[in-house]
C-alpha cells in the first residue's frame, strides 16, 4: 500500500487546500465515497453508449455521487450546457474530462484541430506540439473541462499496429518525450487544468488493440526500462498529476515483481496490483491519481466477471474507474467490494483523497462556492477563433509529408494535366471516429477551383475498360485515403469498394498517379505499387487545401517521415 502525500507533487497542496480535503473526505458516507470514484460518460450524441440509465443530470448525482465526468458528441454550446448543469446539481464538484489529443477538437464537434501526435513529428517543430496543447486547454477549458486524458505517450514500434498510429508521437522514447513534452508545456501554459497521460504500461509493441482483446506489452524488463519507463518516468519527473492504466499487461514485469504468477495469472495492469502499486506507485514513486481506461473494452472484460474486476481495480491500485455499464449495478458492484474487504478501507480513502485532492489543487471547491466553476457563454467565442485556424494552417504546412515521388511525377497542374480521375476510398463508416462526410466535395471543389476537370471514380466495378481510352481521357489520377475506424479491428488496412475494383491503382504505369492518406501512415503496404505516395494527417478543409498546394508545386513539402512508413517492404520503396 502506498499512500499520497497531497504536500508533495504532483499535488503541492497548501494548508487550507489540505483541511478542505481531510474535512471533505471525513464527511462522506462510505456511500459517496464509492461514487467518487467513477466517472460517467453523458452523451450529446442522442443516444447513451454504455449504460442505458433515464436519469436525469441531477438524479445520476444524487443517487451515486460521481466524482468524474467525460462526454461525447455535442457543439459547444450543448457541451457547455451540460457540463455547467452538472456543476449547479454537485454536491462536490465534478472533475470533467475530455480526450483532446490534436487540439480543441477533442472537446466538442466544432472545436479547432490542430494537429496529431504524428502530424506533430513530422513537423519535427515542437511549436506544432505545443500549439496543440494550447489550443486543446484553452478551447476545452471554455466549456468546463478540466482534465485531458492525452497525450497518448505509446510508443509505435510496430508499423501494424492502427490504434496508436497517428497518436503517437514517435517510434523511440527520446521522439516521445521531445514532442509529448511540447504537447504538455503548452497546455499548462495558460490554464490551471491536468494532464492524463496514457496507456501504462504502454501500448506499440504489438498490432492488437486492447478494445478488443487483452494488450500485452511483450518486452523483457530491461527493454522497458530501456524504453516506456524512461517516457513515465520523465513526466512523473515533471509533475504529470494522472496516469490513465491500459488494458495491457507487460508479464516481464509481472513475474518479476510476483516470481508465484503463472501465464494464467498474468492481468492487465487496470487489474495488476504488481503494475500499478508496485511498480508504478512505488517504484517509480508515482503520487498521483491512476485512473482505469474506459472498462467496457474487452482488455478489461476478458480477465474475469465484471463483479470482480469492478472493485479488484481500486484495490490493485487504480483510483478511478471509467465509465458504468449499469449505474445501479456497477455501483453495487464496487459498493460490495468495498463491504466484503476487497477494497480497504485504507485503499478506499486513499483512492477518494487523491481525487479530492484534485479537485482541491484546481480550487473547485472556491469555485463552486463563489459560482465562476459555472462558464459563461461569451467564453465560447475563443473556439474556433482566427488565431486557432491560424496555428492549424501553420501546423498543415509544416506537416505534410512527401513519403516517395520515384518517378518525378510531381507537380500536377490543370497546364499539363488538366483532367483528373479522382478515386476516393474510405473504410467504417458509422464508427466511434468517423471519416469526415464531406471530404469527397471538399476535394471536388478544391480541385476544380484550380482548374482541373475532376470524374470521380465510383469504384464499384471491376472493369477497367481499354487502358489506351483511360490514358486518352485522363491526365493524371488522385487517389485519398480517407480511412480512420476505430475499436473494431484490430488493424485498419485499405479495404477497396469491392473485388478487384477498380480504384485500386492498376493505372500507375499508364497515368501519373499520386496516393494521398488523410489518416493512417502505412497505407503503402496496401498500395506499394504508387510511386508518389503523401502522408498528410488529416481531412479538414485547410489539410485538403495544402495537399493540392503541394502537389501542384504551389508550396514545398515540409514534412518527414520515419522508417515505419515503409512497413519492412522493400518494394514499398519504389
Amino acid at each position: 500500500m502506498v499512500n499520497v502525500n497531497l504536500k508533495a507533487a504532483p499535488y503541492n497542496l497548501d494548508d487550507e487546500q489540505i483541511t478542505w480535503v481531510e474535512q471533505t473526505l471525513n464527511n462522506l458516507s462510505d456511500e459517496e465515497k464509492i461514487g467518487q470514484l467513477f466517472f460517467n460518460l453523458f452523451s450529446l450524441e442522442g443516444g447513451k453508449k454504455f449504460n442505458d440509465s433515464d436519469l436525469s443530470n441531477k438524479e445520476v448525482l444524487e443517487r451515486y455521487h460521481i466524482g468524474g465526468a467525460r462526454y461525447e458528441g455535442g457543439n459547444k454550446a450543448d457541451v457547455q450546457q451540460l457540463l455547467n448543469d452538472l456543476q449547479t446539481h454537485a454536491k462536490i464538484p465534478v472533475l470533467v474530462a475530455a480526450n483532446c489529443d490534436s487540439g480543441g477538437n477533442g472537446s466538442c464537434k466544432d472545436g479547432t484541430y490542430i494537429a496529431s501526435a504524428a502530424q506533430c513529428e513530422a513537423a519535427q517543430d515542437t511549436k506544432v506540439a505545443y500549439n496543440a496543447g494550447l489550443v486543446s486547454a484553452r478551447e476545452s477549458s471554455a466549456l468546463g473541462v478540466h482534465i485531458n486524458f492525452d497525450p497518448c505517450v505509446d510508443i509505435l514500434e510496430n508499423w501494424r499496429n492502427t490504434i496508436v498510429n497517428t497518436r503517437a508521437y514517435g517510434t523511440n522514447a527520446e521522439t516521445v518525450i521531445k514532442y509529448s513534452s511540447a504537447f504538455i508545456d503548452g497546455f499548462n501554459a495558460e490554464r490551471d487544468m491536468i494532464t492524463c497521460i496514457k496507456h501504462f504500461p504502454g501500448d506499440g509493441t504489438e498490432e492488437r488493440d486492447q478494445h478488443l482483446v487483452l494488450g500485452v506489452n511483450e518486452l523483457s524488463t530491461k527493454d522497458w526500462d530501456n524504453s516506456f519507463r524512461k517516457v513515465y518516468q520523465h513526466h512523473i519527473d515533471r509533475g504529470v498529476q494522472m496516469i490513465m492504466a491500459g488494458h495491457i499487461a507487460q508479464p516481464a514485469y509481472s513475474k518479476k515483481l510476483n516470481p508465484s504468477l503463472e501465464d494464467k495469472d498474468i492481468l492487465p495492469a487496470t487489474l495488476s496490483h504488481e503494475l500499478i502499486t508496485d511498480l508504478l506507485k512505488d517504484d517509480m514513486h508515482f503520487n498521483g491519481l491512476v485512473v482505469t481506461d474506459a472498462s467496457h473494452m474487452l482488455g478489461m472484460t476478458a480477465a474475469m466477471r465484471r463483479e470482480d474486476y469492478v472493485p479488484l481495480s481500486i484495490a490493485a491500485g487504480c483510483d478511478m474507474f471509467l465509465f458504468f455499464n449499469d449505474l445501479e449495478e456497477d455501483y453495487n458492484f464496487m459498493l460490495n467490494g468495498y463491504n466484503n474487504g476487497v477494497i480497504t478501507e485504507e485503499r478506499l480513502n486513499d483512492a477518494v483523497r487523491r481525487v479530492l485532492g484534485l479537485k482541491a489543487q484546481l480550487n473547485l471547491h472556491k469555485k463552486q462556492a463563489d459560482g465562476s466553476i459555472i462558464r459563461p457563454q461569451e467564453d465560447l467565442a475563443i473556439i474556433g477563433c482566427q488565431s486557432h485556424l491560424d496555428m492549424r494552417t501553420e501546423a498543415a504546412d509544416l506537416g505534410i509529408t512527401l513519403v516517395k515521388n520515384t518517378l518525378d511525377q510531381l507537380p500536377i497542374r490543370p497546364e499539363t494535366h488538366k483532367n483528373i480521375q479522382l478515386y476516393v476510398i474510405e473504410g467504417e463508416k458509422d464508427g466511434i471516429y468517423k471519416p469526415a462526410n464531406n471530404v469527397q466535395e471538399d476535394l471536388i471543389k478544391e480541385l476544380e477551383s484550380r482548374g482541373f476537370n475532376v470524374t470521380l471514380n465510383d469504384g464499384s466495378t471491376r472493369v477497367k475498360g481499354k487502358t489506351l481510352d483511360y490514358r486518352e481521357k485522363v491526365d493524371a489520377a488522385l487517389v485519398f485515403a480517407n480511412i480512420i475506424g476505430y475499436a473494431a479491428e484490430n488493424n485498419y488496412r485499405i479495404k477497396w469498394g469491392t473485388a478487384m475494383s477498380n480504384e485500386i491503382p492498376w493505372y500507375v504505369h499508364e497515368v501519373p498517379t499520386v496516393f494521398v492518406s488523410l489518416n493512417f501512415t502505412t497505407h503503402l503496404h496496401d498500395a506499394t505499387m504508387v510511386k508518389a505516395y503523401i502522408n498528410a494527417y488529416h481531412s479538414n478543409p485547410e489539410t485538403i487545401k495544402q495537399t493540392v498546394d503541394k502537389i501542384m508545386g504551389e508550396s514545398e513539402f515540409k514534412g518527414s517521415y520515419n522508417d515505419l512508413v515503409w512497413t519492412d517492404k522493400w518494394q514499398a520503396k519504389l
